[in-house]
């Protein structure tokens, strides 16, 4: 039924209509309407401000059966028991329905067709006092009550579905109006799990007064529903068969249940998990609840000698001490703890296999399953700790003692601060003042400033490379705190640091070990300087006796060549070359190492001189003439090669014409240049002369090739012989050192 205000029907029908909104908000009624309740509201008004008859005719009072009413449904029945104002009784009545189309605000149309149910003069009516008037109330209140109730509910009868609510229709996924009156068979057929239960139902309540089941509904596009059935029988078995069938939504139930159920096998393998993984765990694991020891996971097990059955039930004091304050005995500690808080303690404990350990423990107080405290206890075994705890103890006591009593200075130093934390009475010396003002002390206040700059760089060094750093110290004793006085007597330190520490962990302390080798390195100084000194004196005599043998082998040779003239020449080269080599030696009786270059060429054209009987001017030119050296190793090289070049401007200039030899010097090295008056072979260079044993042959074979050249080439009237020598050949002979005042006081510490 579908009215709209401009439907002129509505005021010429003879029934009596009225129009109000699902709000209670009037809209309209025709005139039969107004001559049946005589006093209308007015469009706009509320119900709920009209008169009680209006309220109850158009079903107001109870607007919980008004809110099931669906367009094209069954209506709502209403009665009441009015009295005009002639003061006749009359009973109303009435059937709402609800509209399909909606007010403008969107509101549902209710429509209420309402008619007098009094006996008329015409006959027409109920006359007062019939049956039909006292049931029709007890009709509309079980009928309001049927479809107000959230339950499907339906009466049966025989095979027969005789009446239902629409909630049972609704539930069941079928039209509404379907169900009453039909046949089960052509009503259930469409779903066997209906009909199942349905035919199970019927046998069962032959013999039984009810049946109970469970029905999963599923309607065709909504989400699948859970009921519970439950069918009572009426009467006895014997006639047909009368029951009322009531259908609950367990739906929310089900899903909790089945949330439930999944929570709880979640809950279980956790459980597992968690005994699982604490079974792995070397940490003992106990649970106690109001009979004893309920769980003990492997490592309690294995830490107390027994299996599970051995100690379920029994009280924690069972591995206990004998001591009467045991905390397995003691345990009224457990009853001031709240939900999660924890007692940590430490005890020995016996187990049943007689051993006797340390155990470190948390006793933790929770809630069990039914609500119950239970007290759950974390046990790790540091028996093996603490024993290593006490040999430490007696290692660190025993390594103090050694360490106060040994001789050298020992101090152990925080390695982030470098602050002293332990200095034996040795390390006075050391340290420079009493050890136990030292204690907590850096270097920067124990040492100079640059004493304690180097110290901490080495220490720093040694804490880096994190291994031991060996190093000597000679340091200039002080005058005072801070001083230091560069003319006092100094001391030799032995120092040695060793950063203390776990492998492969930064270390946490450095070790540094000092001894004062003052005295022995003096008593070393002192051998050292006496076997020196006696090396220098043995070698001068030996070279003093080779000298004289030398001298006296030219001599011999001088003798032989007087006798045997024929041979005179040539024994008088070797005479020469024998005495250029004596000459050397007799420079090295003088003094050791080095010799100096101008004293080789010296010696060198003296001898010549000598040996020939031709005059040779010798000049020095040059800063540093005096300051180049020959090597040891080239010392008897050069000076044969020097013996050679003057022989040979011996044996080709005249007799009478003196030959001139010059030795000039500047940064880079030496020139030796020697000029006699000849002439040179047509052709001739060094480059032809092949190494021999006497002459330029033996000047080529002698002259060291990297810091040595020669050139002989004619210049006028004279040959021009050139020889150089550069380092390192030659080298410059060291500066002696400053022996002055100093400008300011200085500190020494010379690592060695």
């Amino acid at each position: 039924m579908d009215l709209s205000p401009s439907d002129d029907w509505f005021d010429l029908v003879p029934s009596a209509l009225a129009e109000f909104d699902e709000q209670g908000r009037w809209l309209r009624h025709n005139h039969a309407f107004a001559t049946l309740v005589e006093r209308t509201p007015t469009p706009g008004q509320h119900l709920a401000t009209t008169a009680s008859h209006i309220q109850q005719l158009t079903g107001w009072d109870t607007p919980l059966g008004l809110l099931g009413l669906r367009p094209g449904e069954g209506a709502f029945p209403t009665r009441v028991h009015v009295t005009r104002d002639d003061l006749v009784p009359c009973v109303l009545m009435g059937r709402v329905h609800a509209a399909a189309s909606l007010t403008t605000d969107g509101e549902r149309k209710l429509l209420c067709i309402a008619w007098s149910a009094t006996p008329s003069t015409t006959g027409d009516g109920i006359e007062p006092g019939h049956p039909a008037l006292d049931t029709e109330p007890l009709l509309h209140e079980l009928t309001t009550i049927l479809e107000s109730s959230p339950a499907g509910i339906a009466y049966l009868r025989a095979d027969t579905l005789v009446r239902c609510n629409r909630r049972f229709e609704r539930m069941l996924g079928v039209e509404p109006g379907t169900l009453t009156g039909q046949q089960l068979e052509a009503l259930l057929g469409h779903d066997p799990r209906i009909k199942r239960v349905a035919t199970e139902s019927v046998a069962r309540l032959q013999h039984e007064a009810q049946y109970e089941s469970e029905l999963e509904i599923d309607v065709p596009g909504r989400p699948t529903m859970w009921y519970a059935l439950s069918i009572k029988r009426i009467g006895s078995s014997a006639g047909p068969l009368e029951a009322i069938a009531v259908l609950s939504d367990i739906t929310r139930i089900r899903t909790q249940k089945a949330q439930l159920e999944a929570m709880g096998r979640d809950l279980a393998l956790q459980a597992d998990r968690t005994r699982a993984i604490l079974d792995s765990v070397f940490v003992g694991i106990v649970t106690l609840d109001a009979n004893g020891i309920s769980w003990m996971n492997r490592s309690a097990r294995r830490m107390f000698g027994g299996t599970l059955p051995d100690f379920v039930g029994q009280p924690l004091s069972t591995v206990a001490t004998t001591d009467l304050d045991h905390p397995f005995r003691m345990t009224e500690y457990l009853d001031d703890l709240l939900d999660g808080q924890s007692h940590t303690f430490e005890c020995q404990v016996m187990g049943r296999d007689g051993r006797v350990f340390w155990v470190v423990g948390n006793a933790v107080v929770t809630l069990g399953e039914f609500n119950q405290r239970q007290t759950t206890y974390a046990l790790l075994d540091i028996d093996r700790r603490r024993q290593a705890e006490a040999r430490s103890a007696d290692a660190e006591a025993t390594l103090k003692r050694i360490i106060e009593m040994a001789p050298m200075a020992i101090s152990v130093l925080e390695a982030s601060t470098l602050r002293v934390l332990q200095a034996n009475k040795g390390a006075a010396g050391f340290l420079q003042r009493d050890p136990a003002q030292a204690v907590g002390e850096p270097p920067e206040t124990l040492f100079p400033e640059a004493r304690a700059r180097q110290l901490r760089l080495e220490m720093q060094n040694a804490l880096d490379t994190n291994a031991p750093v060996h190093l000597e110290h000679k340091v200039a004793l002080s005058n005072g705190p801070g001083q230091e006085n560069a003319k006092a007597p100094s001391q030799i330190w032995d120092v040695n640091y060793l950063p203390l520490g776990s492998e492969d962990q930064p270390a946490d302390q450095l070790l540094v070990v000092a001894s004062d080798i003052t005295e022995q390195r003096a008593a070393e100084k002192a051998r050292l300087d006496a076997a020196i000194a006696q090396r220098e004196m043995l070698v001068r005599e030996v070279h003093h006796r080779i000298k004289n043998n030398l001298q006296g082998v030219a001599g011999l040779l001088q003798q032989i060549a007087q006798r045997k003239p024929e041979v005179a020449p040539a024994i008088s080269e070797v005479v020469g070359q024998v005495q250029a080599i004596a000459q050397v030696y007799g420079l090295q009786v003088g003094a050791g190492g080095p010799l100096r270059l101008h004293s080789v060429v010296e010696a060198i054209a003296s001898s010549v001189q000598k040996t020939f009987g031709h005059p040779i001017a010798l000049t020095l030119e040059g800063p540093q003439v005096n300051d180049w050296q020959l090597p040891e190793a080239e010392s008897i090289p050069i000076a044969l090669s020097l013996n050679e070049l003057l022989t040979n401007a011996h044996k080709h200039s005249d007799k009478g014409s003196p030959i001139a030899c010059g030795l000039s010097s500047d940064e880079q090295g030496v020139t030796i240049c020697i000029r006699n008056r000849g002439h040179m072979p047509e052709g001739f260079t060094m480059d032809r002369i092949r190494g021999g044993v006497s002459g330029l042959g033996l000047v080529r074979a002698l002259l060291p090739r990297r810091s040595s050249s020669i050139q002989i080439q004619q210049e006028g009237t004279q040959v021009l012989t050139r020889l150089q020598l550069t380092p390192p050949g030659i080298s410059l002979s060291p500066y002696p050192p400053n022996l002055g005042e100093p400008a300011g006081q200085q500190f020494a510490l010379w690592p060695q």
